[in-house]
Parts: structure tokens; sequence; C-alpha cells
């Protein structure tokens, strides 16, 4: 007699590292990248925490797999950019793939702070920067003046800008009452008057006190125009 089978066994979808993947970025984007926790990810996918261990090295190969698939999905989404038409088509070919990056980053607001913690360069990641390059030569850079723009763009070339200073919500300059700057202007007259004509208000595409679109946007024209001189002399 054969013995009774138990549904949710047979039922269950194998692991594999692309599924582990998948839940983890799905758990952080619904909880925060603090929530993300081989204990926290095994309950997420009903196993135990040691099963993602044949799949998943450790917290740090779990990190590192997370923004391989950030990146796999700016890649995806880049396929979408028109191709290079003429050497002077490269700042627009550059700047469509960079937003892209940017409303893929948008659409998981934790991805910063994990790719800044990363120390390694994936397979992927290198495929990203070197599509950049790519259409950099073909507009006309050399391999030295290319090196030099990715320096300039640093985070700015996936998406996002590294903020100098974030403010907790009691330090941020939104909630500043007008007296408050009025006192700093003795201080501080330059900060002060900026306070007075510039507030940030982040929406739905911001990703930081100051990494808010018309900001990103407004770098990344003036780095590529910048650049884009360069190319020319």
């Amino acid at each position: 007699m054969t013995a009774p089978t138990d549904t949710n066994e047979a039922t269950r979808i194998p692991l594999n590292r692309g599924r582990v993947l998948t839940a983890a970025v799905d758990l952080a984007d619904r909880e925060g990248i603090d929530a993300l926790t081989m204990r926290r990810l095994g309950q997420e996918l009903g196993v135990e925490a040691m099963s993602l261990y044949n799949h998943i090295t450790n917290k740090e190969d779990l990190l590192d797999g997370v923004v391989e698939m950030l990146v796999m999905e700016i890649n995806d989404r880049a396929t979408d950019v028109p191709p290079v038409s003429g050497a002077d088509d490269w700042k627009r070919a550059v700047r469509d793939r960079i937003l892209i990056a940017r409303t893929v980053l948008v659409s998981h607001p934790w991805a910063p702070r994990v790719i800044e913690s990363r120390t390694e360069m994936t397979p992927t990641l290198i495929g990203y920067f070197d599509a950049l390059l790519g259409l950099m030569v073909h507009g006309g850079f050399s391999y030295d003046l290319a090196h030099h723009a990715m320096h300039a763009l640093g985070s700015r070339a996936l998406g996002f800008t590294q903020e100098l200073f974030v403010p907790d919500d009691n330090g941020s300059s939104s909630t500043m009452t007008s007296e408050a700057i009025q006192q700093m202007a003795v201080a501080f007259p330059n900060i002060a008057g900026m306070l007075q004509v510039i507030v940030h208000d982040p929406g739905e595409d911001s990703l930081g006190w100051c990494d808010d679109q018309t900001e990103f946007i407004f770098g990344l024209d003036l780095l590529l125009n910048g650049l884009d001189t360069l190319r020319k002399e």
C-alpha cells in the first residue's frame, strides 16, 4: 500500500538561486532591506533557513545576488533604447540608459544603499558599464576620455547620487521654521539664503533627501553636455 503523499510537499516548487533572489527582492520591496535576513527569507519561501544555503553562500552572497537581479532588470529594459544613429547620438543613448536605471531603482528605493555596500563587480554589472562605455566610444570618445567620464558620472551612471549628508526627520530643511532659518543666517548666511528659496519635497521619484528627479536630471545633463564639449575638442 502506498503511503499518503503530503500535498504541500508534492506541489512545492523546487528552490533554485533565481527563485531565492526573486523572493529576496520582493521581500525588500515590501518590508525594507533591513528585513532581509536568511531566517525571514526562509519563512517567505516556506523552508528552513538552512535550506537556502544550498543556493546562497551567506548574507553577502545574497546581497551580491540581489544587486545582480536589479542590474539584470536594468539591462532587460535597456533593450528598448534605440540604437545609436551616429556619433552625435551618443548622449541621447547614454541618457536614456541611465534614466532607465533610475526608473528601476526608484521602484526599489532600498537599492542604492545595497549597491554602495558592495565591493565586488558581478559579470552583469560589468556588462552594464561595458555597454555605457561602448556608447561613448562609438560616439567618438577615446578610452581615456571615457574613463574620465565614468569617474565623473560615478553612481549617477547607475541611476542614483550619493548624498553627502542625510539629515533625520528633525533636521530636514523642509521642516525648519522661518525663525530657525533666520537664526542660522548670522552664522551661515549663504546656507540660510539658499534654504529660504530651495526646499526639497521628495515625491515618488525620489531616492533621498536631495536625490529627487529634478536634481538627478539637472546633474546628469550638466555632465553629459560638458562631456560632449570635451569630445568635440
